[in-house]
């Protein structure tokens, strides 16, 4: 056995004895609502999503019972990504119930929750998405009030990854903890954290020569709350009033004056390369926020200037916007930009306002059955460090986020919906445009196999080549929702237009994923590619996570 394998098996070994002795907690709820349907998933928006782990279980409400809804597939700061799994049918608009782990002095009724941990195919931006957070109370109480309880949430996972073709297979490894603790015994003191390990079987040279090749740390902070209107971080965290910016190492301290907020941040950027602490490119700014939230519908508005430096010598400077507002009913409005005021590149300045990241999403439920949404993207700073997708899947995403983007879903029976989504992304020069088109029809708890089935058809053409793909899934629950079943099956076409040959390839795909008990879970991944100018390309994956 090398040196590389023993040392993967000491770190799994370690893992599951680490999960075997963690002590079960208690849960309390939290709702969010609908807010989109798509082909196969169900986007499910909370004012703050830091207390749900992906994998987790969403619930409804049947009386005094509460029955399994949905898994958590991936999130962002406010929205979950779900698979539907309850029987009644998923609409916009219908409040669906977290059910968060927490130590609280008082004893709690225990809830059994089913929790199904599905396939792994998120990735891990540096910039995240829209974000909103609830407005404070006016009151500026001196001491920390009574309602201030403990809630501790986290949980520690070990993964691989592995793909096994005619080149020598490739195994990656990776181990993730995520924390967060909201006022600690009580106290004013919070903290987060959410830290990942990753390397390739064989490669420990290469996590020799700079850790951060394999450690990344995405969230790394302490939080204290002088009084109930004031905040002081310090430490690597997403400010999600100004979230596009991405995450911030240093100081921030925001006050609140009854639905107002100022802000001051002085620190620095990851470095882009690895993801390190980097000093050099240091950046500091002041914001000024306006929010409400009054009967379930909020607001929040953030206007604020920054600087950024590289190397001591200034790099840019900006104004940020930020718009959330959902106060009509069934509209929910996103925007965020940054006008450049300052640019320095290839050491020319520039002093012409210029608008250099935009962003904006409007989504409107027009009954219970219809829905559509439509979106702009133009933000040029948004970088993956860490993706498990497929090649179809990371195309498909890498050349749709930016441009127009218009969807609609549309429920026909009960147990019946369509969909379909297209994208443009367009340039003066036409040398990086792109059309997408997508469309699905699914047929929910279909009578004999008791499952969901899903069929979905996507073109794809950039400027350099054309995908079409036709795809088959079906997914079923059994043992009462503790073990969960997603086969699916993808017909893909690449037809280049600066050469003849096309590329066809016949994708088949299984995950299973079971919960051993409540707070641990175990999935399996196994997808082959079939192509018939290649060898075979199989992938098999295999997450073990345990709840804190």
């Amino acid at each position: 056995m090398t040196s590389e394998m023993r040392r993967i098996l000491f770190l799994s070994v370690l893992f599951l004895a680490a999960a075997t002795c963690m002590a079960q907690e208690r849960t309390v709820l939290a709702d969010g609502t609908i807010s989109y349907l798509s082909a196969s998933n169900v986007y499910i928006k909370f004012a703050d999503t830091g207390a749900i782990p992906v994998g987790d279980t969403l619930f409804l409400k049947a009386g005094l019972r509460f029955e399994p809804a949905s898994v958590v597939l991936q999130k962002s700061s406010i929205s979950c990504v779900t698979r539907w799994i309850a029987k009644r049918d998923p609409a916009v608009g219908m409040i669906v119930h977290a059910l968060e782990p927490v130590r609280m002095s008082e004893p709690e009724e225990k809830t059994e929750e089913p929790q199904v941990a599905l396939k792994d195919t998120s990735s891990t931006p540096v910039f995240s998405g829209p974000a909103v957070t609830e407005v404070v109370d006016a009151a500026d109480d001196l001491e920390a009030p009574a309602e201030w309880k403990e809630k501790l949430v986290g949980r520690i996972s070990a993964a691989s990854y592995s793909t096994f073709s005619d080149d020598a297979p490739l195994h990656r490894m990776r181990y993730g903890v995520s924390f967060r603790g909201h006022h600690l015994n009580g106290s004013r003191w919070s903290t987060e954290t959410f830290i990942t390990f990753r390397h390739n079987a064989g490669e420990w040279s290469e996590v020799q020569e700079n850790i951060f090749n394999a450690l990344k740390i995405y969230s790394l902070a302490v939080q204290y709350e002088p009084s109930r209107n004031s905040i002081l971080t310090l430490g690597r965290k997403i400010n999600p009033r100004i979230s596009s910016m991405g995450v911030i190492d240093g100081l921030q301290f925001e006050q609140s004056f009854g639905a107002f907020q100022m802000g001051l941040m002085a620190g620095s950027r990851p470095d882009f390369q690895d993801y390190r602490i980097d000093p050099s490119l240091f950046q500091a700014g002041a914001y000024l926020g306006y929010g409400q939230q009054k009967d379930g519908r909020s607001q929040q508005n953030t206007l604020a200037f920054i600087e950024q430096r590289n190397s001591g010598q200034i790099d840019r400077r900006f104004v940020y916007f930020q718009h959330t507002d959902n106060l009509l009913k069934n509209l929910n409005v996103f925007a965020s930009c940054e006008l450049d005021l300052y640019q320095k590149v290839n050491a020319e300045v520039s002093n012409t306002p210029t608008l250099t990241n935009f962003f904006a999403s409007l989504r409107y439920r027009f009954s219970r059955v219809l829905s559509a949404s439509v979106s702009y993207d133009n933000r040029k700073n948004v970088i993956f460090y860490e993706s498990f997708k497929s090649y179809i899947d990371q195309l498909i995403e890498q050349e749709t986020r930016q441009g127009l983007r218009i969807s609609a879903n549309y429920r026909i029976f009960k147990r019946i919906s369509i969909g379909a989504n297209t994208s443009w992304r367009f340039q003066k020069n036409n040398e990086n445009t792109s059309r997408n088109i997508n469309g699905y029809i699914t047929y929910s708890r279909v009578p004999g196999i008791k499952g969901n089935v899903t069929i979905n058809v996507n073109a794809l053409e950039t400027g350099y080549q054309q995908s079409r793909f036709y795809g088959c899934r079906y997914t079923r629950n059994f043992l009462k929702g503790r073990l969960n079943g997603d086969l699916y099956y993808r017909w893909v076409d690449y037809i280049p237009f600066y050469s003849d040959v096309k590329t066809h390839q016949d994708i088949a795909g299984l995950s299973l994923s079971w919960r051993i008990t409540r707070k641990l879970s175990l999935y399996t991944y196994f997808e082959e590619t079939l192509d018939r100018r290649y060898a075979s390309v199989s992938r098999f994956n295999t997450k073990l996570i345990h709840r804190l």
